[in-house]
């Protein structure tokens, strides 16, 4: 008899054979390096690096990173004064990134200059309504299983983005480092339209096609509550500008230390498409605190973000503005950035909020050579709540029945319902030398409206 594994086990496993046959490949690579590393100049690329991860919205994704670095002449390995990064990676749930990075402390004599150029795709990215709580959802309608389903899709929509940006920073004051000074744009062309069901559906037998319905996006826009300006995406550039400071003693396992950030950014007309203006602050403070050992750590992150004035499109508003932004994505709240085992962009509102806590653990090390490996764990607590609203005129919905047709009012909005959305769970660090780390995370989510949980596997810690 042949015991078939749990699908959470099977992909752990799979994810992790696949990053001890990268980390082996890396140390092949280390060594070589050990005996080049004082005539190491110029341009020279870095090892492929195989993109695998899983994650419970977005499936397993697959793809190839690869770094280029410049390292002057002379050389000053192993710091480096330019770097490249590509990266091409899909998902088996139509995501993909196709992404150009590009960092620097040399091009601009002491300032660091990140920049970047993207194009991302979703087939089927989550929308399920604006104001958390306030937009109902209902499980039933996506189960293909259950008498009142609908369409596994009905709860997503089509995004396309082109994104262009650039993050500088450098020195508040000669005489601490700590404190920083950061400015920047972001460029986005949005394309949002229904979720293709022409295309999901190419190949597939009968019985297992998707029903070509309308979905909640489709029904947002016929109700005006996404104008018809909105719908089919905008053109938006944002200017930043905002303060860092940074006592973490350890960019990847803090033991002690803040990281505390204030943003203000201005999306002005002229540089968009004319249709709309807005700005934004976003505060985020990390704190790590040492429990007597550096090995047993509290930390914890507080974010708050809200729209001072404007109007923002509503592909906009899961977008977290960062101060520099390493990862392809900034999107909240909701899975595996904010909010873990809670649907993807669940809570999204006009002012969001938003809590981690951890309590983390490398509970076992083991030294190999000149090389070290632990394991770790993480006790995780994470809230978000919408704190101020997209406006919706519910009572002009409510009292106008028949742009609902077949619908109720009262399957759609429970105005006044939105409060915070909580989750928890437990997760397994693997880190090697520090500084490369494979997360698994699995959080629960602790009201069914938010979903179920959710399982993660990706690098680094959360935050």
């Amino acid at each position: 008899m042949i015991m078939k594994l749990p699908q959470t086990y099977l992909i752990t496993t799979i994810y992790f054979l696949l990053f001890i046959t990268q980390l082996s490949a890396q140390d092949n690579i280390e060594e070589q390096q050990k005996d080049t590393s004082k005539i190491k100049e110029g341009w020279k690329m870095g090892i492929p690096i195989p993109i695998i991860s899983f994650d419970q919205d977005l499936g397993f994704q697959y793809g190839l990173g690869i770094d280029l670095f410049d390292y002057g002449k002379p050389g000053i390995y192993p710091e480096y004064k330019h770097k490249f990064y590509v990266e091409w990676s899909r998902t088996t749930k139509g995501s993909g990134i196709n992404r150009i990075y590009y960092d620097s402390e040399y091009l601009i004599p002491n300032i660091r200059l990140t920049a970047d150029v993207s194009y991302l795709t979703e087939q089927a990215l989550q929308f399920f309504g604006f104001n958390g709580y306030d937009a109902i959802y209902n499980a039933t309608w996506e189960d293909d299983s259950d008498p009142e389903y609908k369409s596994r899709v009905f709860y997503r929509h089509d995004r396309k983005i082109f994104r262009i940006l650039a993050n500088f920073q450098g020195n508040l004051l000669k005489s601490n480092d700590k404190l920083k000074w950061i400015t920047g744009f972001a460029y986005f062309d949005n394309k949002t339209g229904p979720v293709d069901i022409d295309l999901l559906n190419k190949g597939k037998d009968e019985e297992e096609k998707l029903p070509d319905i309308d979905g909640l996006y489709d029904k947002y826009v016929d109700w005006e509550i996404i104008n018809p300006e909105e719908a089919k995406g905008n053109k938006t550039t944002y200017l930043k500008v905002g303060l860092v400071y940074d006592s973490r003693d350890f960019e990847f396992f803090p033991s002690q230390g803040i990281w505390s950030e204030a943003t203000f950014s201005y999306a002005p007309e002229f540089l968009g498409d004319g249709k709309f203006s807005y700005s934004k602050l976003t505060l985020i403070h990390r704190h790590y605190l040492s429990l007597g050992s550096k090995d047993l750590i509290f930390a914890y992150r507080l974010g708050y973000q809200t729209t001072l004035s404007g109007t923002v499109p509503f592909h906009m508003q899961p977008h977290i503005v960062p101060t520099f932004m390493t990862a392809a994505t900034s999107q909240g709240l909701g899975g595996a950035k904010t909010l873990r085992g809670i649907m993807r962009n669940r809570v999204v509102g006009d002012g969001i909020a938003l809590g981690n806590v951890e309590l983390r653990w490398k509970f076992l090390k083991i030294q190999m050579g000149k090389n070290s490996l632990y394991l770790g764990t993480n006790l995780f607590f994470d809230v978000g709540r919408v704190m101020n609203k997209i406006h919706i005129d519910y009572d002009k919905l409510k009292n106008n029945q028949s742009i609902f047709g077949d619908d109720q009012f009262e399957d759609y909005f429970d105005p006044g319902a939105e409060d915070f959305h909580f989750s928890a769970g437990l997760g397994l660090k693997i880190g090697y030398n520090e500084n490369q780390i494979i997360s698994v995370d699995y959080g629960v989510a602790m009201d069914d409206r938010d979903g179920k949980s959710g399982l993660y596997i990706r690098f680094f810690w959360m935050f």
